[in-house]
């Protein structure tokens, strides 16, 4: 019998859960900011993010009668002002959303759309894919915005307050300023070169020519005044109005130094394709394990059904009885064959016909699972299978290599008193994003469309992730709610990391339903990422320990990856409270919050 999913709290979470959320500020910041502490236990809604003042932007919402969707928008536009190379107002994202009321989980493809005059060349020049460098911090890579779509579509559904009302505190955030720590300074640090190229980028985040300093307070008008108008204008500001016109001519002629000698390749957006963007409301995808109901957003992300198959892999596997070696070893070729299903198969499914439903049916799951031994290694690339035809310990394809991808974005979890949940997880793609800043707008557009092939990554095997007109690239993002059998949550998370989302949330459910790991610690539990290459990454925790030997010795092959991920998540506690977790370390720590904290 599975062992209930309410636990005992670490250690940490038992010493972090009785800090307040008004705690004193650490020193340097002002005495406005609240403390990140990674856990915190209570009543009447949760937020947990990788930012304090993010996390305490949704609980003002909430403790003002705001629901988990009015919250979750909140923190989500908080998170434009302080982690603005993450996700913003120029980025995409997936919003999935369980209803108290209904027990049903719904879900947003916010996901950035091609433009219409985008072809499977886009990123091809001389008849060869440009270089990942040289694409990035241009025109070409940017996508048509659809988180300003999500909020409202997400708003007008489910919320209970307008935009203008929960788009308030990320206003006065952004033109208060919030306090610089080493995370966004050694973020800028790294974009500086790119950053530089861009006049208006350069102004705003490297003020007086120099990189932030550490302690100091980092203010952004332009942006509050973007929120502003956001507010009172509505969306419509971006997708027909004068603000979209900006972002059109800020991506087909882009503002570069001419000093700096770099070539912004221009972009081919119009604003034909604002007008005709939509936040498409769609189904979840839906998994059984161990007796709950697993649920995740379908394609045009593959986070969904990658998680879902490599959880139905495991499903008949005890991990619970696993040794440490056993365990990691399952997780890995889980991933591996999952990956391997995910780079043929899934795509944008108003351009590919992806068969999501076969890929998370258990008997297509036991036919890949057959694959995996104790005592040997897969070999990647590994070839797919056929989720349409499956046949038993077959792999039924070509192996095709996995495509780059980068690794970034970020996530919010959120949950209110009456039971709804939200996981959020939005983007401007790479730290950074195209380096672009819509002059006087006080945010980077993204450069989502990076995350397309630029061409096949084996000529012999059909590619579902060509650009394509108005086509949204394929994602890893995967937001997850899972509920019990009675249709109440038990716990919800997401990450940022690019294709590392995937094997990051994978690894947080077996650690929390399997291995029976307190919910932060489950988060902060050393990551491994194995996907569908010859080396598994694996965080210094694996990477220096004796399970890394034991692994090579059947087999295993590993490179260091400093770090994976950077998850939150909310917890259902049986007396009705809510748990919020987040990391305890990464991304110099997230910041969990709940509105009546307990005693």
């Amino acid at each position: 019998m599975r062992r209930p999913v309410a636990r005992k709290l670490s250690v940490l979470a038992v010493s972090a859960a009785v800090v307040s959320v008004g705690a004193a500020a650490p020193p340097g910041a002002t005495s406005t900011t609240p403390r990140k502490v990674p856990v915190a236990v209570g009543h009447g809604g949760a937020v947990a993010s990788v930012d304090a003042d993010a996390s305490a932007a949704g609980i003002e919402v909430l403790r003002k009668g705001g629901n988990a969707v009015d919250a979750a928008v909140a923190t989500a536009a908080a998170l434009g002002v302080t982690e603005p190379y993450s996700a913003g107002v120029g980025g995409g994202g997936y919003f999935v959303y369980y209803d108290a009321r209904s027990h049903a989980v719904h879900t947003i493809d916010g996901r950035e759309t091609a433009p219409l005059s985008a072809g499977p060349d886009l990123f091809l020049e001389n008849g060869s894919p440009l270089a990942f460098a040289d694409a990035v911090s241009s025109g070409l890579s940017v996508g048509t915005p659809g988180t300003p779509a999500t909020w409202q579509t997400a708003l007008d559904t489910w919320g209970s307050q307008k935009l203008g009302t929960v788009l308030k505190p990320a206003e006065r955030l952004a033109r208060a300023g919030f306090t610089v720590d080493d995370t966004f300074r050694s973020q800028t640090a790294a974009n500086e070169t790119r950053f530089r190229h861009f006049p208006d980028t350069a102004e705003l985040f490297l003020p007086n020519g120099q990189l932030p300093v550490v302690g100091s307070t980092f203010k952004n008008p332009d942006l509050a005044r973007t929120y502003q108008e956001l507010g009172r204008k509505g969306v419509g500001a971006l997708y027909r109005g004068d603000l979209g016109k900006e972002i059109v001519s800020t991506v087909n002629n882009p503002p570069v130094d001419p000093g700096s000698g770099w070539n912004a390749r221009p972009g081919k957006l119009s604003v034909k394709d604002l007008a005709g963007y939509r936040a498409k409301l769609q189904a979840p995808t839906k998994t059984s394990y161990r007796g709950l109901d697993v649920y995740s957003i379908a394609p045009s992300s593959s986070g969904g059904t990658t998680v879902g198959e490599a959880l139905n892999i495991l499903e008949k596997t005890d991990l619970s009885k696993a040794t440490d070696a056993q365990y990691l070893h399952r997780f890995i070729e889980a991933s591996r064959i999952a990956f391997a299903d995910r780079g043929r198969w899934v795509g944008d499914p108003a351009f590919e016909d992806v068969p999501t439903r076969q890929l998370l049916s258990q008997s297509y799951a036991d036919s890949r699972a057959c694959l995996i031994k104790d005592d040997a290694v897969l070999t990647s690339p590994v070839a797919p299978g056929d989720p349409r035809h499956p046949a038993a310990c077959s792999t039924g394809g070509t192996a095709a290599p996995t495509t780059y991808e980068g690794e970034n974005t970020t996530h919010l979890t959120v949950a209110d008193k009456w039971g709804n949940v939200v996981s959020y997880t939005l983007t401007i793609e790479q730290t950074g994003g195209s380096a672009i800043t819509v002059p006087g707008r006080g945010f980077i557009l993204n450069n989502e469309l990076t995350d397309f092939s630029f061409a096949p990554a084996n000529p012999a095997v059909h590619d579902p992730n060509l650009p394509g007109p108005g086509k949204r690239p394929r994602s890893s993002i995967s937001p997850t709610i899972v509920l019990d059998r009675h249709g109440r949550p038990v716990v919800a998370l997401g990450s940022p990391g690019g294709a590392t989302i995937i094997t990051t949330v994978l690894q947080t459910l077996t650690g929390f339903l399997d291995r029976h790991l307190p919910l932060v610690d489950a988060i902060a539990a050393p990551r491994a990422s194995q996907r569908n290459a010859a080396r598994t990454e694996l965080e210094p925790g694996l990477y220096d320990s004796n399970l890394r030997t034991r692994l090579e010795a059947i087999g295993h092959a590993f490179s260091r990856n400093p770090e994976i991920g950077a998850a939150t998540g909310v917890q259902r506690l049986p007396n009705g409270a809510w748990l919020a977790a987040a990391e305890t370390v990464r991304r110099g720590g997230g910041s969990a919050m709940v509105v009546d904290p307990a005693r």
